[in-house]
């Protein structure tokens, strides 16, 4: 409705119940401290200096989260009680002001396209139903999106909505004076991911990583100048969904399931710890900017030993019509004398390799999880275009009530102008009863638990190899 969203004339002030528009392009927000965590969750805390009259007056905090979460709210300072809290999250836009008008006048501008003549109108604002229904004198008008100049007038702005989100406190102070006060609050809206960029030299068996921290705020609120700490972690939270009831930000879409970790590291990194969770905070101030995403560098770290491998797994005791290709894995470590020395906070790992011209070409990506220091991880850059694998079943029989015998053979290939060595894992050996054996077998297998096996095989340049394993199981 484009005559909705042409407003003129002065809005009065006085329409605000309490308080005054905070001046234009300036925050309310005083010195603010943002502890930021992983499970869309950040702890505010604004200390704004606050002249307080004598006994019970309302305070107004604007520039708050337009998501805060109101019943976390704590306000701290001396010579003061607080009485009452409320948060006003009606903000102040064209179509609000239209809502709010139901049943109230309004003032018409028609403008003549071809004289440029104005014509003003007073009108009372019947519905706001898919369209704003009017009446003007003893007629009913719809105001048309027909592209013709007409703006809308109001006479006040509505006490109910904020320009900025807002927080009043009515509170009663021992004595007035000028003083500090320490607002503090939870909101959904606010949160972090670490992002690593690798470039991995293969021929040299080394990595370079450069771990980024990537900052996303979709609270409504820019928090500037705010010193910032992020909590690596997952925060126990009661109370359900905190999107619940909030239409104008959606839940971010779940992370990827984190690749796998071969062994969880046994050091402790060189970091401030919070109980369990590991601390990484800004170095300096940052400004975090509503609806933006901000990236800070945590982590950098060169020739690091890295190495690349293969990786495929049969996931029951089954037959492939074809060959199947084997996962692409790039092998390193968290470990401080091997690796990269630090506990990685969950993210995503994107791989990168230099062609024959030297240009840095990406390879693949994988998620991780939060991963302890001294850790050893197999990422999963792609599927192998050379490196393949078949698996046969090349006889079943039945041994009795309740056991089978299975025989397997798997054929590897590689077409690669080198030799690999895959990690062939056959999974699905046992689902409940942890009894299933390997009678017989090609090459001696490690058994990785009751229902994985692994064979490292190696497969020659240009050539290929065969393991065979015979699986006595219940059914």
């Amino acid at each position: 409705m484009r005559g909705l969203l042409l407003l003129a004339g002065a809005l009065a002030a006085p329409g605000f119940a309490q308080g005054v528009l905070p001046a234009p392009g300036r925050s309310a927000q005083g010195d603010v401290s943002v502890t930021i965590y992983n499970d869309n969750l950040a702890l505010v805390q604004d200390v704004r200096r606050v002249d307080l009259p004598g006994g019970r007056s309302r305070q107004e905090f604007p520039d708050v989260s337009a998501q805060i979460r109101a019943e976390t709210v704590t306000l701290s300072g001396d010579g003061f009680g607080i009485v009452e809290q409320n948060f006003d999250y009606d903000l102040l836009s064209p179509s609000a002001l239209m809502q709010k008008a139901v049943g109230e006048e309004v003032t018409l501008v028609r403008t003549n396209p071809a004289t440029g003549g104005e014509q003003r109108e007073r009108a009372r604002v019947l519905a706001v139903n898919n369209g704003v229904v009017l009446q003007i004198g003893n007629r009913i008008e719809v105001l048309r999106d027909d592209g013709l100049p007409v703006r809308v007038i109001f006479d006040k702005v509505p006490p109910n909505l904020r320009a900025r989100p807002t927080l009043s406190v009515t509170v009663e102070a021992s004595r007035g004076g000028s003083r500090p006060l320490t607002l503090s609050y939870l909101t959904p809206g606010l949160g972090w991911q670490a992002d690593y960029v690798t470039l991995f030299d293969r021929a040299a068996g080394r990595i370079d990583v450069q771990g980024w921290i990537t900052l996303t705020n979709n609270t409504g609120t820019t928090f500037d100048n705010a010193e910032t700490l992020l909590v690596a972690g997952s925060v126990q939270q009661q109370g359900g969904n905190p999107y619940a009831g909030n239409r104008r930000y959606p839940p971010p879409p779940p992370p990827p399931p984190p690749d796998r970790v071969v062994r969880p590291g046994t050091e402790s990194a060189d970091r401030e710890r919070l109980g369990d969770f590991y601390l990484y905070p800004l170095e300096a101030r940052t400004t975090i900017a509503n609806a933006q995403q901000k990236q800070v560098s945590f982590l950098d770290v060169s020739g690091a030993p890295g190495s690349a491998g293969y990786e495929y797994r049969n996931s029951w005791l089954g037959s492939s019509e074809e060959p199947q290709s084997a996962a692409s894995v790039i092998r390193f470590s968290t470990s401080r004398d091997q690796g990269l020395g630090d506990a990685l906070p969950a993210g995503t790992v994107r791989v990168y390799m230099k062609d024959a011209r030297g240009a840095a070409q990406f390879i693949g990506e994988s998620a991780i999880g939060h991963t302890p220091m001294g850790s050893d991880l197999s990422l999963k850059t792609g599927d192998a275009f050379d490196v393949k694998v078949q698996p046969t079943v090349e006889a079943r029989e039945r041994l009795g009530d309740s056991r089978w015998r299975t025989t397997m053979r798997y054929t590897l290939t590689n077409a690669r102008p080198e030799a690999v060595t895959v990690d062939l894992k056959q999974g699905g050996l046992d689902a409940w009863w942890d009894d299933t054996r390997i009678t017989a077998e090609s090459q001696k297998s490690e058994r990785l638990s009751s229902s994985e096996a692994l064979w490292r095989v190696a497969v020659p340049a240009n050539g290929t190899a065969t393991v065979t394993a015979t699986f006595d199981t219940r059914y």
